[in-house]
């Protein structure tokens, strides 16, 4: 590609610090072969290395005290997003890159998004990685900030609302499911061989996704916060998450 291909990220509040964003350029870094731009949008740059493009914050004005369920990731689909422009590819700031992802850029698809592991009967995608259009999706906003009290009736969190209605406009399509596998649930070991068994890169894997517990740097310590999901400290995580 002759023209960097635009990758994005966010980081509000005080849940990632700046070491989060730095590291995820190191892995893109380390595991693409054409030329790329990150750009994170945060409340608070202070220590992103100066490679990372950093803008503003997009507003959404949600009610105070709404709860935390990643609707700020909308705001990426107003039809001016930091003066970018064409296809952009979205990561959480809490994935682990450990093989090229090169093919992410180039799977047909008009809005690409991971198939979620526990909804297999729904529609819903989890959005730690996906890639859309700028400014196509801008119908879709309005609503979301026009019926803001309708959608979080209707929708858990940010990922189900944006997959039900990118489904609805018959766009919605999912990465080949070996490529961005969960850590949770496709690396550690299930019970009883979690105890004695150390989580695995599944083959073929791209990015591994941690949502909810453990998290990058608790793996890498082993633990889950939760009793019956014991992790054993997770050593690759290490090698891969670093700037």
């Amino acid at each position: 590609m002759d023209s960097p291909v635009n990758i994005i990220c966010m980081k509000w509040g005080e849940k990632y610090g700046s070491e989060y964003v730095n590291k995820l350029h190191g892995m893109i870094e380390r595991n693409i072969s054409f030329p790329f731009v990150l750009t994170c949008f945060t409340d608070n740059n202070a220590g992103i290395n100066p490679k990372i493009s950093t803008c503003s914050l997009p507003k959404l004005s949600l009610p105070d005290n709404t709860p935390e369920r990643g609707w700020n990731k909308l705001s990426t689909l107003q039809k001016d997003l930091g003066g970018l422009k064409g296809e952009v590819l979205f990561l959480d700031l809490d994935v682990v890159i450990v093989s090229n992802i090169d093919e992410l850029f180039s799977y047909p698809a008009e809005f690409a998004i991971i198939k979620d592991t526990k909804l297999k009967r729904s529609v819903t995608g989890n959005s730690s990685v996906f890639r859309f259009k700028i400014g196509e999706h801008t119908d879709i906003l309005k609503k979301f900030q026009e019926d803001f009290d309708t959608v979080k009736k209707q929708h858990r969190n940010e990922q189900a609302f944006l997959s039900a209605e990118i489904h609805k406009k018959n766009q919605l399509d999912y990465w080949p499911q070996e490529w961005c596998p969960s850590f949770k649930y496709h690396c550690m070991k299930q019970w009883p061989f979690n105890y004695f068994q150390d989580p695995e890169i599944p083959e073929e894997a791209k990015i591994v996704i941690f949502h909810g517990h453990p998290e990058p740097h608790e793996a890498i310590a082993g633990i889950t916060h939760k009793w019956y999901r014991f992790v054993r400290p997770t050593k690759w995580v290490s090698e891969y998450w670093k700037e």
